[in-house]
């Protein structure tokens, strides 16, 4: 997974969670952005520790 890629998305996705929050979109509607936002989140985090148990596994010789 690129990082890059998902902190763009993850951006993009906070920018509509707050454009429909300041134009009164529906809780159901805002939810769904959240929980689109809660998953991005997870993916980055799992694209950064690949990242790192990489980078580790490297300087560990393996």
């Amino acid at each position: 997974m690129d990082i890059q890629t998902l902190t763009v998305w993850i951006r993009s996705h906070h920018a509509a969670l707050k454009a429909g929050k300041d134009a009164g979109q529906t809780s159901a509607e805002l939810a769904l952005i959240a929980g689109a936002l809660l998953v991005g989140a997870g993916l980055l985090v799992l694209a950064i520790r690949t990242k790192l148990m990489e980078k580790i596994g490297i300087i560990n010789g393996g």
